[in-house]
């Protein structure tokens, strides 16, 4: 019998915490649907011939072919397709911007609301992860006899790793921190990504082999030339992006004043957020997040739910422009937060002992489009405002911890700090040596992040098996 899609025109709703309780926990705000729900909702899929979907997937998950499985209640198969070129299928369901890529290009999205592929995904790798008895058993592959190493276990790093131990190699990823995970256990708070399923994810990549080395500060406890003096043939830089950007204004340096890197991981990695942890992290009553990013997002909704009476989130364009993902904006407003657009800070006040007390802003205007459609703003003259605060959290991107290139002269880098790699490849400047994710790009998205480790370990993979010369 031919398939016949369900036409209805708007996504399976799905459940979520009510926002006046949620916006003080930090358990998850989505709880995911059912598999009615699933079902129901894979029927929209009109399983057009040129799948159109997967190209917008930096990972090329096969949509369609994981959305048949889960028509069909077998929802194992469905985890096992998309674990077949994903190696974060829970994370990624849950923290892409499925807006601005797979479902951007979903024909339903035409005239009705595109199929909800990232819900259906992490749908998938939930259930995966609760019925473990019917899950696929992970396997650790023969080794190939080559050794890679892998710098920073953050989602470039980890997808490099997973898909080079799959293929037999011998992975050991250095890592920074304490923890594995990056900006998946830093970065993102546990309402958005709860730290036992990123775990969970990474255990899935030990049990294929991957060594895991913590503490590891490469360019100062090893250098990449000690490492492959050790034995790895190639290296993987996907040390990410922690170095934090500040607007260079007057009494930044007042107490009370975080970047947004800081304050997530003394929320995050740090567990501010859990009661047990003696924490040291200010409890703002009035907080000021200074831009309109997903990060801005997830340090406003943070601060709420670490007792903040007031969040003002304060960006210098419109809404319009805001680059954060819709749903956490939806969210952010449901939940309270104040937005302040076409406003931009001049000046951070204080108290006599250093404290902040307020912030200076002026008003904006936005001009005419330029060549690439983008409309810069310019200040309101006259338009000044105080705002009464004790917390300020600047939001404003980061860019690549410079130790890396500065301990290994033969990497280029380029003005920003940002590791030059061939696009084709992701090869550094220096044989044998490959990067990819923020290192690269400067602060972007986990699912591009994966999709640069991806690549890379495809190029190390012809570069060690031979099938190219570095």
């Amino acid at each position: 019998m031919a398939y016949k899609p369900n036409m209805q025109k708007t996504k399976t709703p799905v459940t979520e915490q009510e926002p006046a309780v949620r916006a003080r926990n930090f358990k998850e705000v989505c709880l995911g649907y059912t598999e009615a729900e699933a079902m129901n909702e894979a029927t929209r899929c009109l399983n057009c011939s040129t799948r159109p979907c997967v190209s917008g997937c930096p990972v090329s998950v096969r949509i369609p072919d994981f959305l048949a499985k889960i028509r069909e209640g077998d929802f194992i198969g469905a985890y096992a397709i998309i674990r077949g070129t994903n190696s974060l299928p829970a994370v990624s369901g849950r923290v892409c911007p499925q807006e601005r890529q797979c479902e951007s290009k979903c024909v339903r999205g035409k005239k009705d609301e595109p199929v909800a592929i990232g819900r259906l995904e992490r749908f998938c790798a939930d259930y995966a992860m609760n019925h473990p008895d019917e899950a696929p058993k992970t396997e650790k592959p023969a080794s190939n006899g080559h050794k890679v190493a892998v710098i920073g276990a953050g989602p470039a790093g980890l997808t490099c790793a997973g898909d080079l131990a799959k293929l037999g190699y011998e992975v050991t990823i250095f890592e920074a921190f304490h923890t594995a995970g990056g900006v998946l256990m830093y970065g993102i708070p546990e309402f958005r990504l709860p730290k036992a399923i990123v775990q969970h994810e990474i255990d899935g990549l030990k049990a294929l082999g991957v060594n895991i080395m913590t503490n590891m500060v490469i360019g100062r406890v090893l250098s990449i030339d000690e490492i492959m003096s050790d034995g790895y043939e190639a290296v993987f830089v996907g040390s990410g992006a922690g170095l934090p950007r500040f607007m260079g204004i007057e009494g930044e340096g007042l107490v009370g004043v975080y970047s947004a890197n800081e304050f997530l991981t003394r929320t995050n990695l740090m567990k501010a957020y859990l009661d047990e942890y003696d924490t040291p992290i200010k409890h703002g009553k009035v907080v000021a997040v200074v831009g309109g990013g997903n990060v801005a997002m997830d340090s406003a909704r943070s601060a709420m739910r670490l007792g903040a009476e007031k969040v003002y989130i304060i960006y210098r364009r419109s809404m319009e422009e805001l680059p954060a993902r819709k749903e956490e904006v939806h969210h952010a407003i449901e939940e309270g937060i104040e937005f302040m657009l076409l406003t931009n800070p001049v000046k951070v006040t204080g108290s006599e002992d250093g404290r902040v007390t307020g912030i200076k802003c002026v008003k904006m205007q936005l001009g005419e489009p330029d060549a690439s459609g983008r409309r810069s703003p310019s200040v309101i003259e006259g338009s000044e405002f105080d705002l009464d605060v004790d917390t300020v959290i600047m939001a404003l991107g980061t860019s690549p911890n410079p130790l890396i290139h500065r301990t290994a002269p033969d990497i280029e880098a380029d003005r920003r700090g940002c590791l030059i790699v061939n696009e084709e490849t992701n090869r550094t400047t220096k044989v044998g040596v490959y990067a990819g994710g923020d290192a690269v790009t400067g602060a972007a998205t986990v699912i591009l992040a994966m999709g640069a480790g991806k690549k890379a370990a495809a190029s190390i993979d012809d570069y060690l098996s031979g099938k190219n010369a570095d």
